[in-house]
């Protein structure tokens, strides 16, 4: 089992939330967040004075999910939350070891 953490932008999460749902992906955890990357944020004129936003609003997804769906996920991530600006965000994948769904006690990919 592997899961994959992926850093998007907010308006970007209704798109990449029904291109997963095609692909048989159902659990998925949302945060919003606030970060910087290379783009180290920007300026913004606000009654007439400028000042830096240094962290921008983003959207974290978390999946956990069987390995043979990795490389599936990550690809339909891609090409849903891709604008080809810069700010379009980074997939992190991660082992799991175990996974247990509280109320059935299941384990591991039938947990998830």
């Amino acid at each position: 089992m592997k899961k994959i953490e992926a850093i998007i932008k907010p308006f970007k999460l209704d798109e990449v939330k029904e291109a997963l749902q095609e692909i048989g992906l159902q659990g998925i955890t949302v945060t919003e967040a606030k970060g910087f990357g290379r783009q180290k944020g920007h300026t913004e004129l606000y009654r007439g004075a400028e000042y830096v936003v240094d962290f921008l609003p983003k959207v974290k997804l978390e999946i956990v999910l069987a390995d043979a769906q990795v490389e599936q996920a990550i690809e339909t991530i891609q090409n849903a939350a891709r604008t080809g600006k810069i700010g379009d965000g980074k997939i992190f994948v991660l082992p799991v070891e175990q996974a247990i769904r509280i109320r059935t006690g299941e384990t591991d990919e039938a947990a998830i």
